[in-house]
């Protein structure tokens, strides 16, 4: 296994593409939301690997071993020595279609010997939790599923994904590695404390929520958010919800608002809310995130030996509550991997993973890492 990396900076890739074009290289590129109106950069990286799969995402940062950056591409180029890879690509056409999506992408890269999958899907019309349940009930148990959702800063206007070299909007994409020499580990915390009343979801429609205790959803969180209600929807990255099967339930998932809609009052989540379910606001404690970073890191350590490949996603929201400090969680996280790692990866709207062992999940405000080696 060979791993290079480069970057696009002003206009300019940092050096030569690396010649490790074959059918058993991953070409994974994370770049600024810019990069689609601009495609020359992208085009001439794909042109370099031609036999190659080529695929990546729209950012809020690039994520490049500690550094992050915006107004950039990051890439990493691995060529596997015994590991196969498959590509397949869905077009999303709304929220609605995200289960079937999953269902799709999955029954694409099956096969006996598929070892992990690796999921990239544009970040602003789907239903993450549906897409993820499309992916468990088409795959085994014993498959690795991990990746995230486009970003686009705090902006939330556009996303898109790269498959086959080319940005796509409204697209959802995944590679499966196949093979007993490939060594996987994941890790995915979060670091956010809850505080104030707990609220049951009385109306809801999948990742849409329209009533907390029978009163209007977005009436109440503009009530938590006082004078940052007007910034809208980036504000809400600041204070994600918890959410919980029952008032007795010791295990919470965290969502993240995607955007709100004033004539309905209602919130629309990067994954489902569902009626009867319980939730409470949270927000940051700085030094919980880094240690949260740091635990994704020491749950993804595993055995690896030789060169390894850190796929670093983290949630939009804690970069900007962590501001000048984010370097922190990408040293953090790469702090207890092998000596040899290389890290690449991007800021997300919303993180795919196992929490720390079954079937994969969608998270929201984590740092979610996926560590790829190969056996001798």
């Amino acid at each position: 296994m060979e791993i290079r990396t480069l970057r696009h900076l002003g206009g300019a890739w940092s050096e030569p593409f690396p010649d490790l074009d074959s059918n058993q290289t991953l070409v994974l590129a994370f770049a600024a939301t810019s990069y689609v109106d601009q495609p020359s950069a992208l085009a001439a990286l794909a042109a370099a690997y031609p036999t190659s799969i080529v695929i990546g995402c729209s950012t809020s940062g690039e994520i490049d071993q500690t550094e992050i950056r915006d107004e950039s591409i990051s890439v990493a180029v691995v060529r596997f020595a015994k590991t196969r890879l498959r590509h397949a690509h869905t077009t999303l056409a709304s929220a609605s279609g995200s289960f079937a999506a999953g269902a799709a992408l999955a029954a694409e890269v099956a096969a006996d010997d598929l070892r992990a999958v690796l999921v990239l899907s544009e970040g602003l019309h789907v239903n993450g939790s549906d897409l993820v349940r499309g992916l468990n009930a088409h795959l085994p148990p014993h498959v690795i599923v991990t990746g995230g959702l486009a970003g686009d800063g705090p902006r939330f206007a556009r996303t898109w994904v790269l498959t086959g070299g080319v940005p796509q909007v409204d697209t959802v994409v995944a590679v499966g590695l196949y093979g007993p020499a490939l060594r996987v580990t994941h890790g995915s915390q979060g670091g956010w404390d809850s505080f104030g009343l707990e609220r049951k979801v009385t109306a809801s429609k999948g990742n849409v929520l329209y009533e907390l205790d029978g009163k209007p959803a977005l009436e109440l969180y503009k009530g938590y958010l006082g004078e940052r209600a007007a910034e809208l929807p980036s504000s809400a990255l600041l204070f994600p919800l918890a959410l919980r099967d029952t008032m007795n339930s010791t295990n919470s998932v965290v969502r993240t608002v995607l955007s709100v809609d004033e004539q309905a009052q209602s919130i629309t989540f990067a994954g489902d809310i569902p009626t009867g379910q319980y939730v409470k606001l949270m927000r940051a404690n700085f030094d919980r995130l880094v240690l949260g970073a740091r635990g994704a890191g020491s749950s993804a350590s595993g055995d690896h030996v030789g060169p390894t490949l850190s796929l670093a996603i983290s949630c939009v929201g804690r970069r900007l509550v962590l501001g000048e400090r984010t370097e922190e969680e990408t040293e953090a996280a790469l702090e207890l991997l092998p000596p040899n790692t290389t890290q690449v990866g991007f800021y997300s709207y919303g993180e795919i993973s196992p929490h720390t062992a079954g079937r994969c999940e969608l998270h929201n405000q984590t740092m979610t890492l996926t560590v790829l080696s190969e056996a001798a």
